[in-house]
């Protein structure tokens, strides 16, 4: 007698009546699939598709690229890469043809023979050509008591340089060569717009010809440095030079090279470091802007023609302050100006009036408390130019209207 389970039978039937239903269901769910696959191409084909593994490397360029672009289509993948590299390559090929080495060569003299050897090198740019004749701007300090200069090109080219003209103050000198060698010359740019952190490159022949052609990168550190000069190393500062400070590397030899920008344009002319064990990375330029009324000068008359007073001074605050009230009569509030100490006769001085013990504290309408500062001010006029000059004189302020002249002293 066999067994028969009615629970089973009727589980049986209900598993066959799904299997059913999910076939059925499968089906209408396949047929849907594909209408909507039919329906949708035409939307797909408006849009890039990217395999999720493909591998888009951008190229480096100077200017921005698009990596994937398809003119037909409604959206683009563009990437955007700024390779400065580049920048600084195309910099100095654009500039480093005309950055030169300068040697000078002096004479001396042992037991009545003569004998020339050379004394040193730096660097020079070349910055224009004008008939036979290629013109270098330089350091004063690089052919200073030169007996002859030599120029030596990028490709190694030796040529003979005349000086043309240099200026102790301003720590620079143009050189003329013949233009027959040279075929690249640098373009000046604009120091007034540099602004801390812009990168910038220093081109010249550091530790003399071995390292011809060196270039270093920085960026530019500060503007508008003011650094003191003694000019005739007497221990007394004459001038306060404005220099741009870098921190790309300058060393001996660099001296009249180029500062240059990432447009290959020329901003500063390479002029000293501040050389302490405690310190690095402080290298100094002379602003191009600043130079170039320098340079032009040399170019027009060999030197540079400076207003002239015809005086000679000295800063109030280095006298005792015991003669400021029993020597020069000041009142009280007056601590800063320039003491008069002597007047040339028929001078721009002389002519307007001004003494001995006078102590100037204006002149054409800005304060002066020391010597740099009268310069300064004094500089920034032409020969010919009439300016106010305020003064103590037996504890009164007076005025007088002061001529400039011609000479390249106070």
């Amino acid at each position: 007698m066999g067994y028969y389970d009615q629970d089973y039978e009727n589980q049986s039937r209900s598993q066959k009546g799904n299997r059913g239903g999910s076939l059925l269901a499968g089906l209408l769910g396949a047929v849907l699939g594909g209408l909507l696959i039919v329906f949708s191409l035409p939307a797909l084909a408006n849009f890039n598709i990217l395999p999720y593994d493909m591998n888009i490397s951008p190229k480096s360029s100077t200017k921005d690229e698009a990596v994937s672009e398809d003119p037909s289509s409604s959206a683009s993948l563009t990437t955007v890469n700024v390779d400065v590299n580049t920048a600084v390559t195309e910099a100095v090929e654009q500039v480093s043809d005309a950055v030169v080495g300068i040697t000078n060569i002096q004479t001396a003299s042992f037991w009545n023979q003569t004998q020339t050897s050379e004394a040193g090198t730096g660097s020079g740019v070349i910055y224009k050509k004008e008939g036979d004749l290629a013109y270098i701007v330089t350091n004063h300090h690089v052919v200073e008591g030169a007996s002859e200069l030599e120029v030596v090109l990028s490709d190694g080219t030796r040529i003979p340089a005349e000086l043309v003209g240099s200026d102790m103050l301003t720590d620079l000198a143009v050189l003329t060569v013949s233009a027959d060698e040279i075929k690249k010359i640098a373009e000046f740019g604009n120091s007034s717009q540099v602004k801390a952190g812009e990168p910038v490159l220093a081109i010249g022949n550091p530790l003399g010809l071995q390292f011809a052609g060196s270039v270093t990168q920085g960026i530019i550190s500060g503007t508008e440095r003011a650094i003191p000069v003694d000019v005739n190393q007497d221990g007394t500062v004459d001038w306060q030079a404005e220099v741009l400070q870098t921190d790309a590397a300058i060393n001996p030899g660099n001296s009249g090279g180029a500062l240059v920008n990432l447009d290959g344009k020329v901003i500063g002319i390479n002029s000293m470091k501040i050389a302490q064990s405690a310190v690095e990375g402080i290298g100094l330029a002379i602003p191009i802007n600043d130079a170039i009324p320098v340079i032009e000068s040399l170019e027009q008359y060999g030197e540079v023609k400076r207003p002239f007073m015809g005086t000679s001074l000295q800063s109030l605050g280095d006298i005792p302050s015991y003669y400021w009230t029993e020597a020069l009569n000041l009142p009280s509030e007056v601590e800063e100006g320039v003491v008069v100490m002597g007047v040339e006769p028929g001078s721009p001085a002389s002519v307007a009036g001004l003494r001995e013990k006078d102590v100037i504290v204006e002149m054409a309408g800005e304060q002066v408390t020391n010597i740099l500062e009268l310069r300064k001010v004094l500089y920034q006029h032409e020969i010919g130019d009439s300016i106010e000059v305020k003064f103590y004189r037996n504890g009164e302020l007076q005025s007088v209207t002061l001529k400039l002249s011609e000479q390249n002293s106070l």
